[in-house]
């Protein structure tokens, strides 16, 4: 560990770093622990492994990928001022590459280098910086997948193979010395391409139509196709090598003359500085945070309203799972909204705990015990639930209505929504919202432009969905966050930024008081209608809601009384004395006369008629309703018969034969066996208790910092007992151990030599053999010795163990300092 000697691998760049920094790379690239490494040589393999680079490449920012890039088309290894040569340029173009640019490439290139380092993606000293294999390979140029810097292979590569005859051709052309050797034409034609003096000169005598070509070319993709009769541009350029053949109708311009016709950059528009996120407005910081309030109090109505609307059962689940387009657009037009708004709310209920399946046969969704629990909340606490549960959600409700891979409808509350980056794009939206002053609201372009630049998309080529999902995310959280009162107008709110800062309890404290306090009365009106100027209290809203149906929704609420409204309150138990007495209760106007007779008129008639079943009966004491509804055509379907002058038998159910006697016009009650009257409670329907939806996280957690001190402590164990000296036998007749094999001694050697290192408390290497019969070796420092085992603390599990004297094959002494 102290030695200066520059690592030749990266396992010994690794080794050569302390636990704080191996902590740090676990933190960035956590697939690394899955399983946690042995040591330090099989971190090092799997930090290498195709899967885990191409991850760690997708979470770079713009600036450090393009660093990576510009190590893959470097010599391997290159030194740091290559690096940053091709990074600013050569500074011979014209002064097209800007001196404040230049300047912030080189203070933000060592941040950059750091971030590679730090994630195992580049390491060597400054003087011979590296670029892991793997990674060098998924950036470097090739047909299949053109360079992210548009630079095509080196002249050395592009000419393998190439007949010594044309490679003699082409220094000819160019008015080179001929020789005969393959290997220094390579070089002497690369020699005049890096050298900018006799480049230009080359160039000079260029016709103007090949520079054209060289222009189309020069900034990716470097290959071309031509015909077997090329134009005399094109013949020109490729005579002089400038061009050179991929295949019989493919060439490509070589590395080194793209980087002369570039002035030594490799990339058009280097980005080493964030770009920042502008202000669309500026706005009243108080003024955003009460219009966040309205709509943080829409957002608990919305869904409060959709709790309701599906209380006594809501919509069957689709064989495939999700809601029908049927019932997405009768819970739109319910709601008052559009579908795509529709989906969100209905999602984000269902993320919050408050709808789920029923499990029942005919599995429908329906409330969850959860729901009354946060019913019952303070409305402040009800947000902070449903902001937090938005938050951390990986389902995507503006994903509902397009198709997924195979061409199939997403549906809402369908199975194929979420998506992991969902959660990660939101706060990251919010953390940008965050940083800019109190009031601002950003402009969606710059928003946009900064994430593209803190996560790009990486190659040319990019998936369908991946190549705008997070944008796409973007622009859903905009809109999401204005409808949930995260941010209003544009702009986040002090409340918002404190759940995000703070947590669940600033946040509602900041909240509550912008919110309307629920009032206690309605103003009845001689229409039949009662208004309500703000919000209710729960129990009035929710017995008024039972009474009355909703009329218009806005500042003040408007609700109707109809003959089947006040039905439905009696047939939730209430009787015509308990209606007047809780209207005139609540009212702050006198109760209109229409609305009592109203009430005493359906009252009159219900229950008047009774149905049971045997399919189904009618029961009634005047014999003069029973014959009314006999001689009613509309009754022919319920086949009727008289079984008593008070009661008629039908061959419907109870449930048909009620709904079809209130379709006529009439007001009948459901009784029980017993002749009780049955009551139907609004809200009687909830789900088994379920648990919320759980997000799919991005790739593997995060680990906290007791299970990454743990890892490295274990791997720096496994690494002490992989990488240790050993004292091995010296061959001969003898030696029962083979070099390099477990050791092997008898019962007495391996006895005498564990109980004297449990004396002298020494080290030593054994080779051991389980239960399943798998060997391995391990180094241990035996403490006590009896019994037939062997207690010591293993170097490679970094635990004490006990091990069976009689499955050790053999131990052997560790090598002294001086013999390693």
């Amino acid at each position: 560990m102290g030695t200066t000697t520059p690592p030749r691998t990266l396992a010994e760049a690794l080794r050569a770093r302390g636990d704080e920094s191996l902590a740090g790379l676990l933190r960035a690239r956590p697939d690394l622990l899955n399983p946690v490494p042995n040591d330090i040589t099989q971190l090092a393999t799997r930090a290498g492994t195709r899967a885990s680079v191409v991850r760690a490449l997708e979470h770079l920012d713009r600036f450090a990928l393009q660093t990576a890039e510009a190590l893959a088309v470097a010599p391997d290894p290159a030194p740091y001022d290559a690096l940053l040569s091709l990074l600013t340029g050569d500074g011979l173009d014209d002064g097209e590459q800007r001196d404040d640019v230049g300047a912030a490439i080189t203070a933000a290139l060592p941040g950059a280098l750091a971030t590679l380092r730090e994630q195992a993606l580049v390491w060597g000293e400054d003087d011979r910086l590296r670029l892991v294999r793997t990674a060098r390979e998924l950036l470097a140029p090739s047909p299949q997948h053109p360079s992210p810097t548009g630079l095509g292979p080196t002249v050395a590569e592009a000419t393998a193979g190439m007949s010594p005859g044309r490679l003699q051709e082409i220094l000819v052309a160019t008015g080179l010395p001929a020789t005969h050797d393959p290997v220094s034409a390579v070089a002497a034609l690369s020699a005049l391409f890096t050298d900018r003096t006799r480049m230009a000169e080359l160039l000079d005598t260029a016709p103007v139509e090949a520079l054209s070509v060289l222009d189309r070319l020069v900034w990716g993709p470097p290959y071309g196709e031509v015909t077997p009769n090329p134009t005399p541009p094109v013949k020109w350029l490729r005579d002089r090598g400038l061009l050179l053949p991929v295949s019989t109708r493919t060439v490509v311009l070589p590395r080194e003359a793209a980087l002369h016709l570039r002035a030594g950059r490799a990339h058009r528009v280097p980005e080493p500085v964030p770009p920042a996120v502008a202000a669309a407005a500026e706005r009243d910081p108080q003024a955003v945070d009460r219009a966040a309030a309205g709509q943080a109090f829409t957002a608990l109505s919305t869904v409060e309203e959709l709790l309701k609307l599906w209380d006594g059962g809501g919509p069957t689940i689709l064989r495939a799972g999700g809601l029908s387009v049927r019932e997405l657009k009768r819970a739109a037009t319910a709601l008052d909204v559009s579908e795509p708004i529709a989906a969100f709310w209905i999602e984000l209920a269902y993320g919050a705990g408050l709808l789920a399946s029923d499990g029942e046969t005919d599995e429908r969704y329906a409330p969850t015990p959860a729901s009354d629990e946060w019913l019952d909340l303070a409305a402040e606490d009800r947000w902070t639930h449903l902001a937090t549960a938005w938050l951390a959600a990986t389902r995507t409700p503006g994903l509902v209505g397009g198709q997924d891979a195979k061409g199939r409808a997403l549906s809402a509350l369908g199975p194929e929504l979420d998506r992991s980056a969902a959660p990660d794009v939101r706060r990251r939206v919010l953390t940008l919202f965050a940083e800019l002053p109190p009031g601002t609201a950003p402009e969606a372009e710059t928003l946009l432009r900064r994430l593209r630049w803190e996560r790009p998309l990486r190659g040319s080529a990019p998936t369908a969905e991946g190549s705008d999902l997070r944008s796409r995310l973007a622009l859903w959280t905009l809109n999401e966050a204005e409808l949930l009162g995260i941010t209003g107008r544009g702009a986040l709110s002090a409340q918002a930024r404190a759940l995000l800062d703070e947590g669940e309890e600033t946040a509602a404290a900041l909240l509550s008081p912008l919110l309307p306090e629920p009032l206690d009365h309605v103003l009845l009106q001689a229409d039949l209608t009662a208004v309500a100027p703000g919000p209710l209290e729960r129990p009035l809203a929710d017995m008024l809601s039972v009474l009355a149906d909703v009329e218009s929704k806005g500042g003040a609420t408007v609700y109707r009384f109809t003959p089947g409204s006040v039905r439905r309150a009696l047939d939730a138990g209430q009787a015509a004395s308990d209606l007047h007495a809780f209207l005139a209760a609540h009212s702050r106007t006198p109760v209109p006369q229409p609305l009592s007779y109203l009430i005493d008129d359906v009252a009159r008639r219900h229950g008047h008629l009774r149905i049971g079943a045997a399919s189904a009966y009618v029961r009634c004491d005047d014999e003069a309703v029973l014959n009314e509804i006999l001689a009613d055509r509309r009754s022919t379907g319920l086949r009727l018969r008289r079984l008593a002058p008070t009661v008629l038998a039908s061959q419907a159910d109870p449930g048909s034969l009620l709904e079809a006697l209130r379709d006529m016009g009439y007001a009948p009650a459901a009784e029980s066996a017993e002749g009780d009257v049955l009551i139907t409670r609004a809200g009687a329907r909830r789900t088994p208790p379920r648990t919320p939806p759980v997000p799919v996280p991005e790739g593997p957690p995060v680990p906290d910092d007791t299970l990454l001190g743990a890892a490295v402590r274990a791997i720096r164990a496994g690494d002490t007992a992989a990488t240790v000296a050993r004292k091995e036998p010296p061959e001969g007749p003898a030696s029962t151990t083979p070099s390099g094999a477990l050791p092997r001694t008898t019962p007495a050697e391996t006895l005498a030599t564990v109980q004297a290192a449990a004396m002298t408390g020494s080290t030593v290497w054994i080779g051991y053999v389980n239960a399943d019969g798998a060997a391995s070796q391990r180094v241990i420092a035996p403490v006590r010795v009896e019994g037939g085992f062997v207690t010591a603390y293993d170097h490679t599990a970094d635990e004490v163990r006990t091990y069976p004297l009689h499955r050790i094959t053999g131990v052997a002494e560790l090598a002294e300092e001086g013999e390693r």
